[in-house]
This record gives structure tokens, C-alpha cells and sequence, in this order.
């Protein structure tokens, strides 16, 4: 089922989740519904946050789609190892229109659950370590906006704040 993604200035977006401790036929539904609502937004990951659900839960598909083998559903996932920094623009579906140049690391070491509990490590580079660094922060109420310039965060909190006035977020 497709779900709502909340937008920027919702307060489930700014809390810490909690732990995944029930691995049962109602987080792969949530699974399912997350992969369904990043597919038709269109993203790349999604938060279980992002649509309202306070819960450690991610999914990443760096193709969009394009190779179904290269999906990723991550329970509580956590960050083990980074290396090297990469600096490239990023955005968000909860922010949906605005874009900025993000530091994040270049390799990563993850440590997660997959949908039946069990523990798994990954390592990633480039495009797909941004998406992870950038779902783990969701899962710790931290946008993207929280690692831009003060500058570049005002900006485009003036013009969200705008769109508001009009209606229009």
C-alpha cells in the first residue's frame, strides 16, 4: 500500500525511532508498504519515519527499481565503519523540491537485521553509502538539511516556510 511521506516540519521527522524487536508478518508488510511508496514517489530509500512510523526500519534501491536484486530492507541498522568523504548534492522525499550539497562518507560498514531477525553485514561505496548514511539519520530524527551550511539551511527553510503560507506544502 502506498502511504503518505510526511513533509519537512512534521515531528515525527525530528524523533529518534525505536528498535525493530518483533520480526513478524506485520514488519514485512511495513517492508512491502515502504518499497511500494519509495517506488512510486519516486526515491531511492525511504524511512519507516518518513511515513509516520516510529520504528528502525529502511529500505534502499539505488537503481529505482531497474534490478530487483539490488534492494535492501534493514532492520535496525547501524553505522560499524566510514572511510574518506564524498561531497554530492541530495534530497529528500520529505523534502520534496529542494536539494543541497551533503558531506557524507565514501565507504561504509553496516550492521542490520533482515526481515526475519537475523544479523547481517553490508559494505558500501559512493551512491549507495549516501543513501544508507542518509536513511540511518532519518531513524535518528536528523535530516539532511541538519548537515548543510547554516546559510544554505535558512534558505531553504524561508522558502518551505513560504509554500506553506501559500498552501502550497
Amino acid at each position: 500500500m502506498i502511504r503518505e511521506i510526511l513533509k519537512y516540519g512534521a515531528p515525527e521527522l525530528e524523533r529518534m525511532s525505536d528498535p525493530v524487536q518483533i520480526f513478524d508478518a506485520s514488519l514485512r508488510q511495513l517492508a512491502d508498504d515502504l518499497l511500494e511508496t519509495m517506488y512510486a514517489a519516486p526515491g531511492i530509500g525511504l524511512a519507516a519515519p518518513q511515513i509516520g512510523i516510529n520504528t528502525r526500519l529502511i529500505v534502499v534501491d539505488i537503481t529505482s527499481g531497474a534490478e530487483p536484486g539490488q534492494r535492501l530492507v534493514l532492520a535496525n541498522p547501524r553505522l560499524l565503519e566510514q572511510e574518506g568523504f564524498q561531497k554530492d548534492e541530495e534530497g529528500c522525499l520529505s523534502i520534496p523540491g529542494f536539494t543541497a550539497v551533503v558531506e557524507r562518507p565514501q565507504q561504509i560498514r553496516v550492521q542490520a537485521q533482515d526481515l526475519r531477525g537475523e544479523r547481517l553485514e553490508l559494505e558500501a561505496g559512493d551512491l549507495l553509502a549516501r543513501a544508507l548514511c542518509h536513511e540511518i539519520d532519518h531513524l535518528d530524527g536528523i535530516l539532511y538539511l541538519d548537515r548543510v551550511s547554516r546559510l544554505k539551511r535558512d534558505m531553504i527553510k524561508r522558502k518551505i516556510r513560504k509554500l506553506i503560507k501559500k498552501g502550497e506544502w
